[in-house]
Order: C-alpha cells, then structure tokens, then sequence
C-alpha cells in the first residue's frame, strides 16, 4: 500500500449547466496535475446543480452517456489522474433521478459507481419540506473499493447521518471515505464539521468532504466548507465558506493504522440485547 496519498479537493458553486462545470473540472484538472496530486476529489452534484425539474430532465441523461461523467474520464486519462467525481445526476428507474458518483483511474477507467443510498426528506423548521425522495430514488448498495492506498468507502451528503454505513466501510477495511455534499447552510453551521469528524474518529478513517458553495444558478445558497479530517479527528483542511477554490494536501495513510491501534474500536465492539422497560415500541415491518 502507498503511503502518501496527495489529494485535491475542489469547492464548486456548481452551474444548471454540464458545459460551465466541466469547464471547471477540466481546469481543476489541471491544477491537481501540476500540483502532483494523485486524486481530485469534486462535492455532490459537480455535474448539474439544478432545482428546476422541467429543465433539468432535457440534461439528464443515463451515466452511460453523460457528457460530465465522459469528461471526467477524460481529464483523469489526460492528466494522468485519480477522480472521485463527487455526484451527478442520471437517469434512474421510473421518472426520477440517481444521485450517482464514480471513481475514475488514471487511465479513465470507471473504477467504481455509487448512488446516494440516504435522501434528504426533512422538515427544517420555517422551510418547505426538502422532498429529495420526490426527484429521486435511492440507491441500494454501498461500495468499498480497493486502490493502491488501501480501499476506500463511497457515499455522498445526507448519508452522513447514518454512521452504521461508515462503520461497515470501516470494518471491509476503509482507509479513506469520501462525503461529497451539498449542504445547506442552516444545517452546515450546526452540524457539518462535527458529523465529519465523528465518522472519522469512530472509524479511524480519513475523511474527504469536498462541498458546493454560496448562491448557485438555481437560486440555492450551499455551506462551503469542504474539509479533510485525519482519523484522529484532527481537522487538515478547511475551505471556508465564501467561494470555490481548490486546495492540495498529503494523506499519511499510516495514520489509520495508528489510529485504530491506539483505539481499537473496530474490535471491541460486542453483541447486546436491548431491554426496553415500560416503553412502546412500533415492530418492523
């Protein structure tokens, strides 16, 4: 396994246009080459960032033949290049969507796939209900997959608050886990950094959160603030808040192994039974 892992993240505030974002990835490409790294790591709905479904689903297309995702495989093969492509959208079953995200090898190849298991349907107090579920569905399947830095977990945004996910990453044996997101920014202030560096701590894992920002094309606004977090919990980059920009840092990919070692968790954790007492319960199912 490699040692160093050099990583660049890009912070986007992503267009309701494929051509203006892969304008962008191509130049972040680039950057992320001449800065030697061997990833570029883009946040959730890097590809087409747009609320309006009507106009949306003439863009939309199968992964197949998006133009964002051939993109990135191009980048990735002309610069020589790992991509986590962050997410897109793509066509799904029925009429709705898949939040859908790739990692791409040096020779841009599709290495892995995965969809947005967790949708964000929540009822923020004085706002609309988010309805995610409403345009898309949800995937089904987690993904590990191996590199030469060790395997890495996949998800991406509202799947955070689910650590069960992270731990199950952790335990098929993930040195690296990627949350590229879209936040909003009532919950980004109360709950970003702390949720990223949770799953880090628990699972001894690096985290890579690369994030949209400020006030898109489509009206929303979005936190900021991508962050890596070593597996100690310790924060090794932080992106702000403002606007996008690109950053460039060294993942020790020892530091799993020490964290871990330090606080084995993974190990120690133990079957229960659960009492309840004086409590209803609704059974499953």
């Amino acid at each position: 396994m490699r040692n160093t892992l050099r990583l660049s993240m890009l912070q986007m505030t992503s267009h309701t246009s494929h051509a203006v974002n892969i304008v962008t990835v191509q130049e972040a490409s680039a950057q992320a080459a001449h800065d030697g790294a061997d990833l570029l790591a883009l946040p959730e709905a890097a590809g087409l960032l747009n609320l309006d479904r009507e106009t949306a689903v003439r863009d939309v297309t199968n992964a197949a033949r998006d133009p964002f995702i051939a993109a990135c495989q191009e980048a990735a093969r002309a610069h020589g290049i790992w991509i986590q492509m962050g997410s897109t959208p793509v066509t799904g079953p029925g009429d709705k969507f898949l939040n859908h995200g790739v990692l791409i090898d040096p020779e841009g190849q599709i290495v892995a796939e995965y969809d947005k298991i967790h949708l964000f349907d929540v009822h923020l107090e004085g706002k609309p209900p988010t309805g995610e579920s409403r345009r898309y569905a949800a995937g089904e399947t987690g993904v590990v997959v191996d590199t030469p830095w060790g395997p890495w977990g996949l998800s991406i945004c509202y799947d955070l608050r689910f650590p069960g996910l992270y731990r199950d990453y952790a335990q098929a044996g993930a040195t690296v886990v990627f949350v590229p997101s879209a936040f909003t920014v009532r919950t980004g202030r109360a709950h970003w950094e702390v949720l990223l560096r949770a799953r880090a701590i628990e699972n001894g894992a690096w985290v890579v959160a690369a994030a949209q920002v400020g006030k898109h094309a489509d009206g929303r606004r979005t936190y900021g603030h991508s962050l890596v977090i070593s597996p100690w919990g310790e924060v090794v980059a932080d992106m702000g808040g403002e606007a996008p920009g690109q950053v460039t840092v060294d993942l020790d990919m020892g530091a799993v192994a020490k964290a871990r070692g330090q606080i084995p968790s993974l190990e120690n954790g133990r079957p229960y039974r659960m009492q309840l007492i004086g409590t209803k319960t609704l059974t499953p199912g």
